[in-house]
């Protein structure tokens, strides 16, 4: 019964990836930008419906930028996550600008993408996101740099801080957990660590029953003529506290 469960999700799950894909071909060149954002956290929003994850939102998301979104990274799914409790700009690894239709997506939601063994391209990133925060767009940025099991908190990077210090713009601390919705306990499906595979991690949660995805946002703070490597550590502090 699980497997047959799990084999239906993962039908919905690629017919809605190629519903977003064709949306994203025909009707997003006759939207404006607002419209885009409302489209893709719908798309999230029902994506996480096709999974099979409920989601429960704590605290303020943003409602107009510019912000920058501090979030601890457990799995492939925070991205879809963050995006259903609202559109914002993500920076990823270049490599994902390379995955098949992955790539459509993250191109449609504004993704900025960094080489994260390069620092001259962090630099050019830095500058990117600095000017899009100066725009008035929120983003959003994973400081741990790797997904982690959900327990502990990695250490946190600071380089990406540095936009929001050029920009003078908030960074908001942004706590994520996947749950048991009936017992609150850590559910492991989501995780996507080690040694798994995307596959793998995507089958134990097709799998998987009752897993919640609860999202807690903090409050927003303006640098205050901290450093990136003070303020990294003020934020791994103000995460580690929301998370519980």
């Amino acid at each position: 019964m699980t497997r047959m469960r799990a084999s239906w999700r993962l039908l919905r799950v690629v017919l809605h990836i190629m519903g977003g894909i064709w949306t994203i071909w025909t009707a997003f060149p006759r939207l404006s930008q607002e419209q885009r954002e409302v489209q893709v956290q719908a798309w999230a929003l029902n994506m996480l419906v096709k999974l099979g994850i409920k989601i429960e939102i704590r605290g303020q998301a943003p409602l107009t930028g510019p912000m920058l979104l501090a979030a601890n990274h457990i799995s492939w799914a925070d991205i879809v996550v963050i995006h259903a409790t609202r559109h914002c700009r993500f920076v990823s690894k270049d490599e994902v600008g390379r995955w098949p239709l992955v790539s459509t997506l993250a191109n449609a939601a504004g993704t900025l993408y960094i080489t994260r063994e390069s620092r001259r391209d962090a630099m050019r990133v830095v500058h990117q996101m600095a000017q899009s925060l100066r725009d008035g767009d929120v983003l959003a940025i994973f400081p741990e740099g790797t997904t982690g099991d959900g327990q502990k908190l990695l250490p946190f990077h600071a380089n990406l801080l540095q936009a929001a210090i050029a920009a003078n713009a908030p960074v908001q601390p942004v706590a994520l957990q996947f749950a048991d919705a009936e017992t609150g306990q850590i559910s492991f499906a989501p995780c996507y660590v080690g040694d798994d595979s995307l596959w793998q991690s995507l089958w134990r949660t097709l799998c998987a029953s009752n897993v919640k995805a609860v999202v807690k946002f903090g409050t927003p703070e303006l640098p205050k003529g901290r450093d990136r490597r003070t303020w990294a550590a003020d934020l791994h502090v103000a995460i580690d506290t929301l998370r519980g």
